[in-house]
């Protein structure tokens, strides 16, 4: 079997990608749990059911767009829950079906902790680039993001997210 290494000048992006990979979750978990206590996922949940429609989303959709196992995501549920940011309840339609839907003090929540977070991603990531940059960060993110998510799940979240307000502004 033949490898076709990487020339000097990919192994010196791909390294750098895979340090930013590294270093960025926790830029972001530290902000979040200094500002809100909050995990970088924690927020990612809240944030999702803010944009929903009557931030509400059944347990699966809300899986599927932060990424997570239904375990994972009901063991952090179960934790946002006890601090009054969201609550569950089985669905009318579908008593399968267990919903999530964002509470008066979890919308608070994102609203008041919505500005630190998009200064720290500004601070991190936008603010370092040029416009020109940014657009080609999102060229080679939908790249990355084609290959590492076929089925397209998180690219439709990439989409909604672009359609939905931002907390805070609605």
């Amino acid at each position: 079997m033949t490898v076709d290494w990487l020339t000097p000048g990919e192994l010196r992006a791909w390294t750098r990608l895979e340090a930013v990979a590294e270093l960025l979750p926790g830029a972001l978990d530290q902000q979040l749990q200094r500002d809100a206590g909050l995990s970088h996922y924690d927020y990612l949940v809240l944030a999702k059911l803010s944009e929903a429609p009557d931030r509400t989303l059944a347990m699966t959709q809300l899986a599927a767009q932060t990424n997570a196992s239904l375990p994972r995501l009901s063991h952090v549920a179960a934790r946002l829950e006890a601090r009054g940011l969201i609550c569950r309840r089985r669905s009318a339609e579908d008593r399968r079906t267990t919903l999530a839907t964002l509470t008066d003090d979890g919308w608070s929540t994102v609203r008041t902790t919505a500005p630190g977070h998009v200064a720290q991603v500004r601070r991190l990531v936008i603010d370092r680039l040029t416009p020109e940059q940014v657009e080609q960060l999102d060229a080679i993110a939908l790249a990355l993001l084609t290959a590492l998510d076929p089925e397209g799940r998180l690219q439709a979240r990439c989409t909604a997210s672009e359609e939905a307000a931002a907390p805070g502004r609605r």
